[in-house]
């Protein structure tokens, strides 16, 4: 997988394990070894600006996705889809004052929203409860099966390292 990441928020964030969580879910939905994905992570006046230009909304959002080859999902016994998956924003500064409303530090909402706008990129959505279910159950799979895979999980406690 190419995955690039850029920091351009002005806050700290966990970029490596942003990286490697990105790789385990790509994995996981069988997408092509040489896909490729960036993640950028922006401040909140950035954030609105985009989240203005692109959705018609005010005010900073917590993930935007912008899908570029609309790859999705191989069936089975189909041959995995290669090209350019997209760029996925995330606001950091949201994204930690919404981790407590979620139950979850800001590490572990940054992956959640990760995933869920991976899967807006792989063209999952949520607007239909069907699709909800379908995407929510996937989002779900997969950050569960992180927690299980992640290479900085800590051994004694059965749960991840949160820097």
């Amino acid at each position: 997988m190419s995955i690039d990441i850029n920091n351009e928020s002005g806050l700290e964030a966990d970029s490596p394990g942003l990286v490697r969580l990105a790789t385990y879910a790509l994995r996981e939905l069988r997408i092509h070894p040489q896909a490729e994905l960036s993640i950028l992570l922006v401040d909140e006046d950035t954030m609105s600006a985009y989240h203005e230009k692109y959705m018609g909304e005010p005010g900073p959002t917590d993930v935007l996705s912008f899908p570029m080859d609309e790859l999705r999902p191989p069936g089975d016994g189909d041959e995995p889809p290669e090209g350019l998956l997209g760029d996925i924003v995330l606001c950091p500064a949201v994204t930690a004052r919404q981790a407590t409303t979620h139950g979850r530090t800001p590490d572990e909402e940054a992956e959640y929203l990760l995933v869920h706008g991976l899967l807006h990129l792989l063209g999952f959505d949520h607007a239909e409860p069907e699709e909800k279910a379908e995407m929510f159950g996937l989002k779900d799979k997969i950050i569960a099966g992180w927690a299980l895979a992640r290479p900085d999980k800590d051994s004694t406690t059965g749960g991840g390292s949160r820097r």
